[in-house]
């Protein structure tokens, strides 16, 4: 929760293309998944859709526990 504010700006910048590559992640929490959505809620004013991909386990099944792996889009590493 203490670094979502710095690494929502690192995440920001690493957007290349409207796509976001998650598949750097070694662990996540509720507060990155707020990070993602704050991350869509952003892209989604400018009239854009934020891509995630390469999304872990992990993350997967948390989104799926909140039940926003749909809203979020993401896609899971291969």
């Amino acid at each position: 929760m203490h670094s979502v504010p710095q690494q929502l700006a690192l995440a920001e910048a690493a957007v290349e293309k409207d796509t976001l590559d998650l598949s750097g992640i070694i662990q996540c929490d509720s507060a990155g998944v707020a990070m993602l959505l704050e991350l869509s809620r952003r892209w989604q004013a400018k009239g854009l859709k934020l891509r995630f991909i390469g999304a872990p386990p992990q993350l997967l099944q948390l989104t799926r526990f909140f039940e926003l792996d749909e809203a979020l889009g993401l896609v899971g590493s291969t």
